[in-house]
């Protein structure tokens, strides 16, 4: 009880933008989120979104002030077509990738929303999506690590994952809610959306996990983290009684990026392979699920099951 209260009430950081060092030369991927501060310290940053006008007006906001540019890079993380043309594209143009953000996620949507293969929109977007992202960008990443002076033999991957690990469903996964048949159709409208979502941040905890194990002594450096209970379009799926209750408790988007920044800038990185990480810019337990490494390698092969066929790294 006394870790989701710290979350929820966290000591004032000890982290600021201000501490980050100097970015040039580096390459960055931010999924759904905002750039402004990697930017402002000199990062080459792409914003992957879906919706084109509504990120071209984010990179005009953050040109006015940052000075800087962001590139936009068209990615539907509930479409697999679409996130194989999105690494393509940036491959094409880059070697390199310093730091990817999966930041992105949707958030108790209808129960009956889907991915374009027909999962579970939440589940397929926060989890399987960045799967697969991360997946087809992992050559570079590794590339990175191996031979970017300015890496210092690592590439980050930054999980963003919720306080909503703490209230998942009892076994963490409930499998028979992830396929694409009407039973699992039916089973998902019995869970009900806000289980479905919690069950996708712990698919996040999971799936960072796995990956720190897999690619760790590769140079890969992969954390999950908790941003903080934060005013987002994240929850534009949510009641107005919902919005209203989270007014007492949330704050201004800009704490969020703190703990993610802190990943994704501290030179102090390799303690953090692994890890879970709470508001603000701390280390912290997202439970004993997170210990769970049979149910994290099941996962991983579950993901690996689902994106065979459309590619290769």
């Amino acid at each position: 009880m006394g870790n989701a209260i710290s979350q929820i009430y966290p000591p004032k950081p000890v982290f600021a933008v201000e501490q980050i060092p100097d970015l040039a030369g580096q390459i960055v991927i931010v999924t759904g989120g905002n750039a402004g501060a990697l930017l402002s310290k000199n990062a080459k940053v792409y914003l992957a979104a879906r919706s084109r006008p509504r990120a071209e007006e984010a990179i005009e906001w953050l040109k006015n002030e940052t000075g800087k540019e962001a590139i936009f890079l068209e990615l539907d993380l509930a479409s697999f077509n679409s996130i194989k043309k999105a690494t393509e594209e940036f491959k094409s143009k880059e070697q390199e990738l310093h730091v990817l953000y999966n930041n992105a996620g949707v958030m108790a949507p209808p129960v009956e929303l889907k991915t374009a293969e027909g999962y579970d929109l939440q589940f397929g977007t926060n989890v399987l999506g960045h799967f697969y992202f991360t997946k087809l960008l992992l050559p570079a990443l590794l590339h990175t690590a191996k031979n970017s002076p300015l890496a210092h033999g690592h590439a980050r991957i930054i999980n963003t994952s919720s306080s909503a690990v703490y209230i998942g469903p009892r076994g963490h996964i409930v499998w028979d809610t992830l396929g694409t048949s009407e039973d699992s159709d039916a089973r998902r409208k019995r869970m009900g959306t806000n289980v479905l979502y919690a069950q996708s941040k712990i698919g996040n905890v999971l799936f960072s996990n796995e990956l720190a194990k897999q690619y760790g002594d590769q140079g890969i450096i992969s954390v999950s983290l908790n941003p903080g209970n934060l005013k987002t379009e994240l929850g534009r799926h949510l009641t107005r009684l919902h919005i209203w209750l989270l007014e007492f408790i949330l704050y201004p988007a800009s704490y969020g990026a703190l703990t993610q920044l802190w990943a994704g800038t501290t030179p102090d990185i390799e303690q953090l392979n692994g890890k879970f990480l709470i508001p603000w810019a701390r280390i912290g337990d997202a439970g004993a699920f997170a210990r769970d490494e049979q149910l994290a390698k099941k996962l991983w092969n579950w993901c690996e099951e689902q994106v065979k066929g459309h590619s290769t790294m």
